[in-house]
């Protein structure tokens, strides 16, 4: 069986922090996601983040911050107060990348910066030249590693 789910958007609120009675964290909040087909529509998908992940996404991210989000999707019921039975769906995400500098939030994440990871999808497209890689020579006489 496959459960994987990759997004890209933009935040739609700040995220929401709380924490379990036994103290681990856990985020949620909203990721807008354009698609065109006749007309360009918006879909919303809700992203839960639990651990240090939570952590960091309430502490660096913020409304309108472009993230890509990796993770499963989750059907789950609950009873509301008034006896209906209801259904979610949500997308517990496992990896959190904040594409972009920041900045630009409207709460908790505008007074950091995430550093960006080193994989972050930066140099994507980037032309390389020459003087960009270490070129090894194999006929070399020493053996050591060159990294």
């Amino acid at each position: 069986m496959l459960n994987r789910v990759i997004l890209i958007g933009r935040l739609t609120r700040d995220p929401e922090l709380r924490y379990t009675p036994n103290g681990t964290a856990v985020a949620s909040f909203t990721v807008a996601i354009n698609r065109k087909y006749n007309k360009e529509e918006t879909d919303f998908i809700p992203i839960v983040v639990w651990a240090k992940l939570a952590e960091l996404c309430a502490n660096y991210l913020g409304k309108g911050r472009l993230v890509a989000v990796e993770g499963r999707l989750q059907v789950r019921t609950y009873e509301a107060k008034d006896g209906q039975k209801r259904w979610v769906t949500e997308v517990i995400a496992e990896d959190v990348r904040f594409l972009d500098k920041g900045g630009t939030s409207s709460g908790g994440g505008s007074e950091h910066q995430a550093k960006p990871r080193q994989d972050d999808w930066n140099d994507l497209g980037r032309e390389v030249s020459l003087e960009d890689i270490d070129i090894v020579d194999p006929g070399a006489e020493d053996d050591e590693v060159p990294f």
